[in-house]
This record gives C-alpha cells, sequence and structure tokens, in this order.
C-alpha cells in the first residue's frame, strides 16, 4: 500500500485535510497518527452495477499526519517524525494563505528537511570514504554524496537539483526526505474560496488550491454521495479533495489502476505503471504471481459496452494475454494460475 505523508507548520488545516481524507479527527495530536483514504473511482461503481455485485472495495492508500511544525526555522523535527517521513513514498506538504505568503510557508518547512537531509548525507559520506580505502567500488556513491552535501548545503533541496535519476540512485540507502515526490496543496480561507485556484496558481501546475474549513468540516465529512456534492457545491466547491487528491498523487507516484469484478465483489487494485501481468496478479496475492499462467484482459469501458464477463467471453472479446502483458490502466483482469 502507497504511504503520503502529510506536513504542515503548525495552524496550516493539515489537521482538517487529514480528517477530510481519512474521516478521523486528530484533535491536535502530538504523536502521528496514520490513516486510510479509499479512492473513489466511477469506473468502479459501474463495474459493480453490471457485475450485480454484493460488495464494492475501492483502491486504497495510507496516510501518515505529521504534528504541526513550529513556525521558525531550526526547531527540528525530532527522530520520531523524520522515521515517519522516512518511510513515506511522497510527501504532501500544506501550505497557508490567510495572511501568510504560502511560498514562506513552504520555504520553512523545506529548510527544515534540508537540515535533517544534510546531517545524514554527512553521516553516510563519512563512513563510505572510510570503506573505500579498501573499496574503490564505493567511489562513484562518494561522488554524488559529495554533491548531495553541496546541495544541501546551500539550503536547495534534492528535488530541485540537476542530480539525474542515475546519480539520485547513489542517494536511496540514505533514505532523504528531499528526495521523494512533492505535493503542494494551499489551503485557502473560505472568504477567498472564489480565488482558490490563483492563489495556488504561483507553486505551479501540480499545486492543489483547498479549503479545509469547508472540507474538513464534521458535516461535510459525514456526508457521502450527492448529499456531500450538494454540501460542497453550496460553499461553491465543485469537487471533493479527495479525487482531487488522490488523481495528483497518482500522477506523481506513476500509479495506476486495475479491476477485478464478480457478483461477490468487484475490486480496484492499485499497480506501478509499467508493470506486467505476472506482478499485477502478485498484488491480488502472492500465490497468483508465483503459479502465474496467463491472464484473460478486457479495458473496463468495453466490457460495460459488452455487458458482462461471460458475454465478453462468449463474443471472444476477452484477450488472453500471458507473462510479458504490460497492464493499462482500467484494465478488468481475471488471473489464471497453478502452485
Amino acid at each position: 500500500m502507497e504511504h503520503l505523508g502529510l506536513v504542515g507548520l503548525a495552524d496550516s488545516g493539515h489537521d482538517r485535510l487529514f480528517a477530510a481524507l481519512t474521516g478521523m479527527s486528530v484533535g491536535g495530536a502530538s504523536e502521528r497518527t496514520v490513516g486510510i483514504v479509499k479512492l473513489p473511482d466511477a469506473r468502479l461503481d459501474q463495474l459493480g452495477i453490471m457485475s450485480k455485485t454484493e460488495k464494492l472495495v475501492p483502491a486504497t492508500f495510507e496516510i501518515a499526519y505529521v504534528p504541526g511544525l513550529a513556525p521558525e526555522p531550526g526547531k527540528g523535527l525530532g527522530s520520531r517524525l523524520l522515521g515517519t517521513l522516512r518511510d513515506c513514498d511522497a510527501i504532501c506538504f500544506v501550505l497557508r494563505s490567510d495572511g501568510v505568503d504560502p511560498e514562506d510557508d513552504l520555504a520553512t518547512i523545506e529548510y527544515e528537511l534540508v537540515l535533517a537531509d544534510l546531517a545524514s548525507v554527512e553521516q553516510r559520506l563519512y563512513k563510505q570514504q572510510r570503506l573505500a580505502k579498501g573499496d574503490k567500488s564505493l567511489l562513484a556513491e562518494i561522488a554524488v554524496l559529495e554533491l548531495a552535501v553541496a546541495i544541501l548545503g546551500e539550503g536547495t533541496p534534492i528535488w530541485r537539483s540537476d542530480l539525474n535519476d542515475e546519480q539520485r540512485v547513489h542517494l536511496d540507502p540514505v533514505f532523504l526526505l528531499t528526495n521523494k515526490p512533492v505535493l503542494l496543496v494551499v489551503d485557502v480561507p473560505i472568504d477567498r474560496i472564489d480565488e482558490i485556484d490563483s492563489i495556488a496558481a504561483p507553486l505551479g501546475e501540480g499545486a492543489l488550491g483547498v479549503c479545509t474549513e469547508i472540507e474538513g468540516d464534521p458535516d461535510v465529512i459525514a456526508s457521502v454521495g450527492e448529499e456531500r456534492a450538494a454540501l460542497l457545491a453550496d460553499f461553491g466547491v465543485t469537487e471533493s479533495v479527495v479525487p482531487r487528491l488522490a488523481r495528483s498523487a497518482f500522477l506523481m507516484l506513476g500509479l495506476r489502476t486495475f479491476f477485478t469484478t464478480g457478483e461477490k465483489e468487484t475490486r480496484a487494485w492499485i499497480f506501478r505503471a509499467g508493470a506486467k501481468a505476472p506482478e499485477c496478479s502478485g498484488v491480488i496475492h502472492s500465490d497468483l504471481q508465483r503459479g502465474f499462467i496467463r491472464a484473460e484482459v478486457v479495458h473496463w469501458d468495453e466490457l460495460l459496452e459488452i455487458g458482462g464477463w461471460s458475454q465478453a467471453k462468449d463474443v471472444g472479446r476477452l484477450r488472453v494475454e500471458g507473462k510479458e502483458y504490460v497492464v493499462a490502466d482500467g484494465d478488468v483482469m481475471e488471473i489464471r494460475f497453478n502452485v
């Protein structure tokens, strides 16, 4: 399961965003809190209706709430919170905009993470330099570590640096915080809701404007479906933060979705773009990957057009794919295996 770290300065609204995403209240918690985000997907709903399924299981990812940081730079995050972020696949920064420049918030958070990364890289560099006296194969890693020390020493996060993918591989053992994908969310006050897009725009194309005062309201959180949409629409919010953030996170992490469907259950499964059929079958269960024989595949919209799995089989529309098949987003699959 993918893991997203949620970070913000004190009073950034990231506690309300966490509640909006997970339905869990952190209530000013001083410890990290991990919740599950269910990903809305209209394709799943339509497949469930087609199959007259008893149970819908959406794709999910984990999100870890990190208590609000002190507004002043240099206070440090603490080893426990750093450990929470190092375990994450990506980090979501929640930035204030009510009387504050969001870019100033971003600079403060980046400063904290840069300090933590610099200490980690220097420690790794010292260790590898000592080992390199008897192992010259470490010289390539040492060269990259030295570059990273120089970059971080200037206050620049690795994600803003010119290091290429090949160089960044040498930094994997250090689990750097500023080497992770980053999603920017700007918390917009309710009285500026009509400016939500323009407030987020200066931070880049992928930045999301969100009003956590609305999205994190208990009545909105408790509502579902059309009721929630209607409540949000009353405030001028055209789409909930959950699908918006999910789409951004999927794009950032290179994630895709495939489906399984039947009368008992219709389920969405997450996989990384470029994965082949055996690897995707392993997302369902390791036995399926170990004993993979073939996959029967049809794209979700084609299956809906035909009207069902058995109908697709009857008219010869199910493709039989082997171990080299690269699974596409929206594929519906049935795995054949033997262990």
